[in-house]
């Protein structure tokens, strides 16, 4: 596993395997690449590659204003300084947000895509929920460890309490003036990108019990996005990359083998 920071500031993971197409994965708001440790170790045979998105971890945000064409300008950026030329990309939340933006701009650089946890077209009662969320940060300044109540059923945190003090450390240590730029994007995003322009097979994928990324918004991506197939979770919920590792691994292993 080879660590660094490119010359425009994006830190990064990557484990490079022989000529295979490497697995991209792509963290949500407010945290960091170490979400994907249950991937990273489950494909440790495979070629992956793990960032921190602008403004979060170790990777930097200059700009004052900021879009989602900025972040498929960071992706790639990155691809470009390891040489990479295609790409499985695995976006969760924000990341599936990001991986949508960029497979409608950079097709012929990707393998494979999967939306994990995705929103689409927030009911006016979603919309009002995630808008006071956003108005609470910012009044606070701080992030409210009751995201991991939405993030993991009750039974997981009992029994993992390790990953509760880890995730609530990540979110602990944001930046919250980068943080609620990022999170203004995800907030008001418009659902305005041009599915016809995603080519890849795609793979979209949610928690049976997501309350923000329900089953219904995946069940209507996958019916918009022409060549993809849809799996739900059992028992997840938001994180469910991380509390049903076992179950999301194999559904992408599965999914990126019937295609390499």
């Amino acid at each position: 596993m080879t660590t660094g920071t490119t010359a425009s500031g994006t830190y990064y993971l990557f484990n490079k395997k022989d000529q295979d197409v490497p697995i991209v994965f792509v963290h949500g708001v407010g945290l960091t690449h170490e979400i994907w440790q249950p991937q990273l170790e489950f494909f440790n045979y495979h070629s992956t590659l793990a960032y921190d998105i602008l403004g979060h971890g170790k990777s930097s945000l200059e700009n004052k204003e900021i879009s989602f064409d900025d972040f498929s300008d960071q992706l790639i950026g990155l691809m470009d300084h390891l040489n990479i030329k295609k790409i499985h990309l695995v976006g969760f939340s924000i990341g599936s947000l990001i991986a949508r933006n960029f497979a409608t701009k950079h097709n012929e650089r990707l393998q494979t895509l999967t939306l994990l946890c995705s929103i689409y077209k927030r009911t006016e009662e979603q919309q009002k929920i995630v808008t006071q969320r956003f108005e609470q940060a910012k009044q606070e300044l701080k992030l409210s460890k009751q995201a991991l109540k939405r993030w993991f059923t009750d039974k997981y945190l009992e029994n993992n309490l390790e990953i509760y003090e880890k995730i609530s450390s990540i979110l602990s240590a944001n930046n919250m003036n980068n943080f609620l730029k990022v999170y203004e994007l995800f907030v008001n995003h418009k659902n305005d990108e041009d599915f016809n322009k995603i080519k890849a097979n795609t793979l979209v994928m949610t928690g049976e019990y997501d309350i923000g990324s329900t089953v219904k918004m995946s069940q209507e991506l996958n019916s918009l996005i022409s060549k993809s197939q849809l799996k739900i979770i059992k028992d997840g919920k938001h994180l469910c990359g991380i509390e049903c590792a076992d179950d999301v691994n194999l559904t992408i292993k599965n999914f990126i083998g019937s295609d390499e």
